[in-house]
């Protein structure tokens, strides 16, 4: 089973359609790391120490830190769609594509045309 992590600004209604396709999802709020301003780096630190792949719509800074920080558990970084469980199915497909193991992948998922 894939486990996820959310960072705090990704969107909890995704979080639920995604739990309901069977992942293991657990979000920044019920880690007690919400509302803490905690800096990227940190946040995927927290992820690698749960064996979880990183959900994120903040794509830019985690663009950067899949290049400094190669070694991570996975990250998946979305445009934001305001239309959750169109957002979950790509994010199961993009994951389904890229196999069992998302170690050191960074899994692009953009928002359709």
């Amino acid at each position: 089973m894939i486990r996820l992590y959310s960072n705090e600004n990704f969107d909890f209604q995704v979080v639920q359609h995604l739990r309901h396709l069977g992942f293991d999802v657990l979000t920044a709020f019920e880690a007690g790391n919400a509302n803490q301003r905690i800096p990227d780096e940190l946040v995927l630190a927290f992820a690698i120490s749960e064996n979880r792949a990183l959900l994120t719509f903040n794509r830019k800074d985690f663009f950067k830190l899949h290049k400094s920080v190669p070694d991570h558990t996975g990250i998946i970084a979305c445009t934001y769609d305001a239309n959750y469980e169109r957002l979950a199915n790509r994010i199961n497909q993009e994951i389904t594509t890229a196999g069992k193991h998302l170690s050191r992948k960074l899994i692009r998922v953009y928002r359709p045309a």
